[in-house]
């Protein structure tokens, strides 16, 4: 066996019916219902395939170099006093920018298993964008991805980018016009199109099979820096954390050490100008149970009970709900979540760049600013484990404006 996915753990959710306890499902119209349950039966078919698996991980090799480093933060860990080791599982080297193409490529060449020709997706911060319009030009499928009108003039060179590839980039300009309004327009579209067209969702969010096919193919994360951190340092980290917006990047960290009590898993959701304000996206935090982009999950909710505006600097994690498989760990107690604000962020992505030479995405760089409160509650000889999701390339311009 030569695939990196995690395939071995005690922990067996979802349940047949794609729930996390009570998070999950298949909230959709009746139309699509079909759709969904042949693809699950299309994925767990091609789950069991090692001949399927392999080809995915070995196009990732081929693309990424996989598998990505292991990266002990020595200046990082001498700021902070010494205390506990602070590693950085390093996919923002991977092609494209960012872990989304470890779940794009294994969805992309599952369109491809089933005849698909065409591909959707929706954006945010433009990397899973990037992702699948790149795997749809080496695997000759045709490309349209959905991205808010606001995202879009904030993550101008990731559109650029898309369309350099081939894709077609389709302006949201309902709403607030970010990340809600694209998955809102995505699959609208696909309701319409499931017949001749694959939808690629970027994170654990979406109607079953989606959440758990996501984490599976985004699985190689926590497998590989699992291997690597008991190669470094003959044990596994205390704490192991990440940034979360629909929950792509903490889960596909978390999931692997779902059996490993003695790691504290830790997720750094969008705090926005304040929980105070109200201009956040910390569902987690302050969300309500409800129904949202076909599961059921935490989800910000106004006086009304519809679905709340969310704020973040980030617009990969502007985004007014969460994974399924990540309210669960909320729920259960086995994932503690808090809210880290755009200042907080803003100051950490300078921070590891001024002492690591390391230019993390806003979105990662939620994770590294709770640093500055995790830190003083560790002692010599633990360790932290981020997963750094992605580069700061594409918040060059935007970040520079707000120095200014």
């Amino acid at each position: 066996m030569t695939h990196k996915y995690e395939k071995k753990l005690k922990y067996n959710l979802p349940d047949e019916n794609g729930y996390f306890g009570e998070f999950g499902g298949t909230y959709v119209p009746d139309v699509l219902k079909p759709a969904l349950a042949q693809l699950a039966a299309d994925f767990e078919a091609a789950w069991a395939d090692e001949d399927f698996l392999n080809e995915v991980y070995d196009t990732l090799k081929m693309m990424s170099g996989r598998p990505t480093p292991l990266y002990y933060a020595k200046n990082l860990t001498e700021h902070y006093g010494n205390r506990a080791k602070i590693y950085l599982k390093r996919e923002d080297l991977n092609h494209t920018g960012s872990h989304k193409i470890n779940n794009v490529m294994g969805q992309a060449l599952l369109a491809k298993r089933l005849g698909k020709k065409k591909v959707i997706a929706e954006t945010g911060a433009g990397q899973h964008g990037v992702a699948t319009a790149t795997a749809c030009a080496i695997l000759g499928l045709e490309c349209k991805v959905f991205m808010g009108a606001e995202d879009i003039k904030r993550q101008k060179l990731n559109v650029e980018r898309m369309k350099l590839l081939g894709a077609e980039v389709v302006s949201c300009e309902s709403g607030t016009k970010t990340l809600k309004d694209a998955v809102d327009e995505a699959i609208g579209y696909w309701v319409q199109n499931a017949g001749d067209t694959f939808y690629v969702i970027g994170s654990v969010v979406g109607p079953h099979p989606y959440p758990k096919m996501v984490r599976c193919f985004q699985s190689i994360v926590g497998v590989e820096a699992k291997e690597q951190m008991l190669e470094a340092e003959g044990r596994l980290p205390d704490y192991a954390m990440a940034c979360v917006g629909g929950g792509s990047n903490s889960m596909s960290l978390f999931y692997t050490f779902i059996d490993n009590p003695e790691v504290k898993l830790i997720g750094c959701e969008a705090g926005g100008l304040g929980i105070e304000t109200g201009k956040h996206g910390a569902s987690l935090t302050c969300g309500v149970k409800m129904a949202l982009h076909g599961s059921y999950q935490y989800a910000l909710a106004d006086e009304n009970g519809e679905i709340a505006e969310s704020h973040s600097i980030s617009a990969g994690i502007d985004y007014p709900g969460c994974g399924p498989e990540v309210c669960w760990l909320k729920e259960t107690g086995r994932g503690k979540f808090y809210p880290v604000t755009d200042n907080e962020a803003i100051a950490a992505f300078g921070r590891l760049s001024k002492l690591e030479g390391i230019v993390p995405a806003i979105e990662s760089s939620h994770a590294v600013a709770y640093l500055e409160k995790l830190m003083p509650q560790t002692k010599a000889g633990e360790i932290v484990l981020i997963n750094l999701s992605g580069r700061g390339d594409k918040d060059g311009e935007r970040l520079i404006e707000y120095f200014e």
